[in-house]
């Protein structure tokens, strides 16, 4: 495992009685790896639970298909 996580080998075929049965390969890095949680934090108004629930029965009724 250290010589694919270290770039020295691509991958690594793990046989059963002469037979590969899978392969180790490394995982490919995520897209952008710099991207960080939190990145909008105080760009948008602070709001109650309250006040972000305020609309569920709404949605609700929308996905049902009811009309406005």
């Amino acid at each position: 495992m250290a010589a694919v996580e270290e770039g020295r080998e691509t991958e690594i075929v793990i046989a059963r009685n002469g037979r590969p049965v899978a392969r180790l390969v490394p995982i490919a890095p995520a897209a952008d790896a710099t991207r960080r949680l939190g990145l909008l934090a105080g760009r948008y108004p602070a709001m109650t639970l309250q006040e972000f629930d305020a609309d569920n029965e709404r949605i609700a009724a929308l996905f049902a298909g009811e009309a406005e």
